[in-house]
């Protein structure tokens, strides 16, 4: 059996903060029905946790199963307004279920249901968190998700390339790393039906073996990931895609099964258990908006020049790099940054609209007053706006 470095050991027993992902496939049974026994079991381990005055969230999917069970559909919904009705019928059931189970054991709960406005405007995303950080003060364990009754994000999962816009969060995996990224957590686990990241796909490959850890999510780590398991909406791309969230906000991120009973109280006393994911860099509140919490709305592609500058020079990006453009942007929005080949290797707020930036692709800075009605900065984006992605 693999044993876990001490020093990871370590990170993972210290862990005061921890958001908690329960998959679909966690919540229910393989035959449809609501798995009450293995649900209680975790909200047991959440409850010694936080006699142990540790601060816990609680991202939960399941609605949209659970209202479809009710229902008594033969299927998963695949239309999206019965989506919609089977997440709000579901919605209220699986608070019931959390709400009455914690509160036989003394614990407060909390419903957060959100929207992507309230992670792409950064007002709503300082005052979300502001609120979360409160109920974490008093004692309290907020249970989060994607309110799909109004929102389709997350149950549509598609963006047209006329749109131009990548959305901040189309899966819960995604939007427990987000939390955890803004609530400054220590770490996060996601709680799945399959015990880590393989090498390959174990139901495929019978040589699959389990990776305890990933020092860095690199693109031979991000090749392994496969799609959509059978009820949930994310797979293992979203999970690694999260991962790399929690680890550029300075946590560890951890990919176990939720099935396994006990699973929690075993990954937070330091057994070598599931995926841990190490942290590789640690944000500040504002770049961890710019690069994971905010829509993109364009891109910019760089000459390779620029690209060097910006990735080892932490410069500004000028528009004398600036090879074309593509979406529509106004001044103030993020984009993302590629480099000639579509790689995308940074994100930044942008000082001139897409129309006017138009205007100023590859010439010099001293130029730009003589181009657009009004001159911001010699940079159309930057240094202090610019997140490098890992």
């Amino acid at each position: 059996m693999n044993k876990l470095d001490e020093a990871i050991r370590k990170h993972i027993t210290n862990a005061q903060r921890i958001v908690i992902k329960i998959g679909t496939n966690v919540i229910m049974r393989d035959d449809g029905t609501i798995a009450l026994g293995r649900i209680y079991n975790l909200i047991e381990s959440v409850a010694n946790l936080r006699k142990q005055n540790k601060e816990v969230l609680i991202v939960s999917s399941g609605a949209v199963g659970l209202g479809a069970q009710r229902l008594k559909l033969p299927q998963k919904p695949k239309q999206l307004i019965l989506k919609q009705a089977c997440a709000a019928i579901g919605q209220s059931r699986l608070m019931s279920v959390y709400e009455d189970a914690f509160e036989k054991l003394g614990v407060i709960t909390a419903q957060i249901l959100l929207i992507e406005d309230d992670f792409t405007n950064r007002i709503r995303y300082i005052n979300l968190r502001d609120t979360i950080l409160k109920l974490l003060e008093m004692g309290v364990v907020p249970i989060i998700n994607e309110n799909d009754t109004v929102s389709t994000l997350e149950l549509e999962r598609t963006v047209t390339a006329e749109q131009g816009k990548i959305p901040v969060f189309g899966d819960n995996d995604k939007l427990s790393a987000l939390v955890m990224s803004k609530i400054f957590a220590d770490m996060l686990i996601i709680l799945s039906d399959v015990d880590g990241l393989y090498t390959s796909n174990p139901t495929k490959d019978k040589d699959a073996t389990l990776i305890p850890v990933v020092p860095k999510i690199t693109p031979e780590i991000e090749a392994i990931a496969e799609g959509a398991g059978l009820r949930g909406r994310g797979g293992m791309k979203t999970k690694i895609e999260a991962a790399r969230i929690a680890i550029n906000s300075g946590g560890l991120a951890v990919i176990v099964n939720g099935k396994a009973l006990g699973i929690l109280d075993r990954v937070l006393a330091g057994e070598a258990v599931g995926t841990v994911f190490l942290p590789v860099s640690h944000l500040s509140s504002k770049k961890r908006w710019i690069a994971f919490a905010s829509t993109i709305t364009g891109t910019v592609v760089t000459n390779s020049g620029a690209k060097s500058a910006l990735l080892e020079k932490k410069a500004s990006l000028l528009p004398a790099g600036v090879v074309y453009l593509e979406g529509n942007f106004d001044r103030g929005e993020v984009v993302s940054i590629t480099d000639e080949s579509g790689l995308e290797y940074a994100r930044g707020i942008v000082n001139y609209s897409s129309e006017e930036a138009k205007k100023l692709i590859g010439i010099q800075s001293d130029k730009i007053e003589y181009l657009v009605a009004q001159k911001n900065y010699d940079a159309l984006i930057t240094r202090d706006n610019i997140v490098i992605l890992s």
